[in-house]
């Protein structure tokens, strides 16, 4: 399955989740480790799912970057 993670950064560090999965956070000082640390929750978050016989949405979101011209 493949999931959209959202990365946004601040100004001391990156946080990332998951629209399909509600909950599904990391944060970390690196856009890498922001990256592997929501791999990891998203796992995580999908087993406790299936471990407490709830269903785990399928993958549904999607993104697109936009061109805009500023006003």
């Amino acid at each position: 399955m493949r999931y959209l993670v959202v990365l946004e950064q601040g100004p001391t560090s990156f946080g990332a989740y998951v629209p399909d999965l509600p909950g599904c956070v990391a944060a970390a000082e690196t856009r890498d480790e922001a990256l592997r640390l929501i791999r990891e929750a998203i796992e995580l978050h999908i087993e406790d799912l299936r471990q407490s016989g709830q269903p785990v949405p399928p993958p549904s979101s999607t993104g697109e970057l936009i061109a805009v011209h500023a006003a």
